[in-house]
């Protein structure tokens, strides 16, 4: 099992909207959050003012395509899982 810490969960997350967004990964921030009625989710914002709200898929989303360029693991084979750590924060295991 491989373990993506909560930094490298951000990273994952401003990769992708960068990409999407035809944007520099800098001109990316990301809150990642995490709701007991509602589950994980993360807010983005822009440099240009704009925001986005991501949901649980759209951050498994952003993380296949990290587990594919940087830990190079089948994407759609491996398992996702992201979990709120009380010491780490909100990190994902991949199996």
């Amino acid at each position: 099992m491989e373990i993506i810490n909560e930094q490298s969960v951000i990273d994952a997350l401003c990769l992708s909207q960068a990409y999407h967004n035809d944007l520099q990964p800098q001109d990316v921030m990301v809150e990642l959050t995490y709701d007991d009625d509602e589950g994980f989710g993360a807010e983005v914002e822009f440099r240009d003012g704009r925001t986005a709200l991501l949901s649980h898929s759209d951050m498994i989303g952003a993380l296949r395509a990290w587990v594919k360029d940087v830990l190079h693991l089948d994407p759609f084979s491996s398992i996702i899982e992201l979990v709120l750590d009380d010491e780490e924060g909100i990190i994902a295991h991949v199996k």
